[in-house]
């Protein structure tokens, strides 16, 4: 009998062990803050890639409004008597054109403008026509008709907004007027008729709408930026990464170019209009009409850090492998200044040169800059080479200013290794890690920042993104492991300060990368779920991290932990506390949250839980299907100091609760 008692308690012995090992017990330390999570660890990266500015997020409708492209009329088609001259009002867009009466009773004159992939219209809403005109001829008055047309079932064309615009002087001047589209049209076209006999000249022809973000006048598209704001991003980091290069150092975005009159800002190519062939966009130009003032002046609406990248004086590597492609360290100097300048635009006073120059557009108070980088993916010894007269200039000039290198366009390797020491030699204050990886990569590197020096550099994890292998687009899973990467991020907070995804934004016609955050066409744009993760992870990042483990070390997918990664923060600011769990496997699991550390008095009270969830992996919001996967919110309850979920697979899932 003692031997049937003896086999029924091991056997009950081991159930429990069986079903102890299927629940997943995390602890979580309230007691112990630890590092201060940064106001900027969450960010944002634009670039102007895939029609990103122009075409995009500045709302310009537009196509080449100054005549500056290469060729001067691309999006433009002419008709009667269109005649193109260079010695106009603006002298870094001279260009225009003199539209005169065609010679015949029959005939007209005119132009129209494709805009980007079409313009796009709202019926009801209010659009602003402006335009730079004159009269050559020094007449009295002259007419010009403004239509939005698009052409009908028959092919005819239908103008369902007009209106006229009289010239009446023979000097430059700024004319405007709205038009009210009496239908919504993502396709329609600006057309523009001499409406008089007499010749009349036109330079910098615009439509805007009048509902841009903010109200702004030269604005932004107020959906897509609107987007922004909504993620609540700490650190914004502009104008980008590979264009800040160019193909070559004259097409590498100049910051100087970009300020004062939007009329006086020159043209200049985009890298990325040829740089993938079977992507080839010929008309893919940066007007500068979002420029670095409007950048800073976003960054400061949606309150987040700015945070501008300027060349180093290296073109890009990966297109120009030649020494005379780039700027002899010896003949830095204007590349040095145009970075003390930059300073001075956002920080001086207004009495400074450039100081007065942003307080002249409209902002006399400074936009209170922090960060900068110099350099973008850069690689092998003539980067530190060229970083180190930098960093000793701005040092000297602004000590207030900290400093962001870079380590080279890969995770890691012979480049990656060789340049973290040079950053610390050179002593910046973050590094700029990118990393565009695989599934798998995501799944391994749960604890990649656990054992970096903490003694400096910090990390900006400043692009990155999940390429899913085989599937390189949007898609949930990629994005599920985004969360679970970015977990790693969190429980490292005093290294890891700032993190931002890659790229922002893509025309739906218009895109040379992908996978993106926020895709958009003419009249509407989609949030993915990348975009989702980011805005969790965001408006819930707490004020300190907290211990978190599981079997007493960190969760970070590991061998034995059952694809889960977690982390675990405190919010000061209303005494929460914030536990992030990302199931990556295919299976449900248990999962028990233990906090200790309570004090007597103190307990926690019932919560609630976000979670974001699939069961089909390759799915994504679309135009169509905007809310197809989006964060549902629901109610949970605690029993004492554990609380205990089934998390069902591939599952991000936040819980906060109060501590009372």
């Amino acid at each position: 009998m003692t031997n049937y008692k003896t086999l029924f308690f091991v056997f009950a012995l081991f159930i429990g062990w069986t079903v102890n090992a299927q629940v997943n017990e995390m602890f979580i330390d309230i007691q112990k803050p630890g590092a201060v999570i940064q106001p900027t660890m969450y960010g944002l990266f634009f670039e102007d890639i895939n029609y990103a500015a122009d075409g995009g997020l500045y709302a310009e409708l537009v196509k080449n409004r100054s005549f500056e492209f290469p060729q001067n009329l691309m999006g433009w088609q002419t008709f009667g008597k269109v005649t193109l001259l260079d010695d106009g009002p603006f002298d870094r867009n001279p260009h225009y054109i003199r539209l005169s009466d065609p010679g015949h009773p029959h005939k007209r004159t005119g132009i129209e403008n494709e805009g980007y992939f079409g313009i796009g219209v709202k019926k009801g809403e209010s659009y602003r026509f402006s335009v730079w005109a004159r009269l050559p001829e020094g007449t009295d008055a002259s007419r010009l008709r403004i239509e939005l047309v698009k052409p009908n079932s028959n092919n005819e064309i239908h103008a369902f907004a007009t209106q006229t615009l009289t010239i009446d002087s023979k000097e430059w001047k700024k004319y405007q007027l709205f038009l009210k589209p009496e239908i919504t049209e993502a396709k329609s076209t600006l057309r523009i008729f001499l409406d008089s006999p007499h010749p009349v000249d036109l330079e910098h022809v615009s439509l805007f709408p009048t509902d841009t973000w903010q109200g702004h006048e030269n604005g932004l598209r107020k959906d897509l930026a609107q987007a922004l704001a909504d993620i609540h991003p700490g650190a914004f980091r502009f104008p980008g990464g590979c264009i800040v290069e160019g193909t070559d150092l004259d097409t590498r975005y100049n910051w100087k170019n970009t300020i004062g009159l939007v009329e006086n800002r020159p043209l200049n190519e985009n890298r990325w209009n040829y740089t993938f062939p079977h992507r080839l966009y010929s008309d893919y130009y940066q007007s500068y009409g979002l420029g670095f003032y409007e950048f800073f002046l976003l960054s400061e609406e949606i309150g987040a850090e700015p945070l501008p990248v300027l060349s180093c004086g290296l073109a890009c590597q990966f297109q120009n492998d030649k020494p005379e492609a780039h700027v002899p360290v010896q003949e830095l100097n204007p590349y040095i200044q145009d970075a003390l300048d930059l300073i001075e635009f956002a920080n001086g006073d207004i009495h400074s040169t450039w100081g007065a120059i942003r307080a002249e557009m409209g902002h006399p108070a400074p936009f209170n800059l922090k960060l900068i980088a110099i350099g973008n993916e850069q690689w092998g010894p003539e980067y530190p080479e060229h970083l180190e007269p930098f960093v000793k200039a701005i040092r000297k000039a602004h000590p207030e200013i900290r400093i962001i290198g870079s380590s080279g366009p890969d995770s890691e390797g012979k480049q990656f290794e060789y340049l973290w020491p040079e950053m610390k030699r050179l002593k910046v204050d973050l590094v700029d890690e990118h990393f565009y990886r695989p599934e798998t990569w995501f799944l391994s590197q749960g604890a990649r920042y656990d054992n970096y020096d903490r003694k400096g550099p910090a990390v900006f994890a400043g692009e990155y993104a999940c390429h899913g292998k085989g599937k390189k687009w949007n898609h949930f899973y990629t994005s599920l492991l985004e969360a679970a990467f970015m977990t790693g991020l969190e429980r490292n907070a005093d290294i890891v300060q700032i993190a931002t995804y890659a790229p922002l934004f893509a025309h739906v016609e218009g895109w040379q990368w992908r996978p993106d955050m926020i895709w958009f066409d003419n009249l509407s744009s989609v949030r993915t779920v990348s975009y989702y993760v980011q805005q969790l992870f965001s408006h819930n990042k707490g004020s300190n991290v907290l211990p978190l483990t599981m079997n007493q070390k960190p969760v970070t997918g590991a061998e034995g932990q059952n694809g889960l990664f977690a982390s675990a923060a405190w919010e000061k600011k209303d005494n929460t506390i914030i536990v992030k769990v990302v199931n990556t496997s295919d299976k449900t699991q248990s999962v028990s949250l233990n906090f200790s550390g309570l004090k007597k008095k103190e307990s926690l009270s019932a919560g609630r839980v976000i979670q974001l969830h699939s069961t089909d992996l390759d799915k994504d919001n679309t135009l169509e299907q905007p809310s197809a996967i989006v964060p549902q919110e629901s109610a949970v309850t605690i029993n004492g100091n554990v609380f205990k979920a089934e998390l069902e697979p591939y599952t991000l899932a936040i819980y906060t609760f109060k501590l009372n």
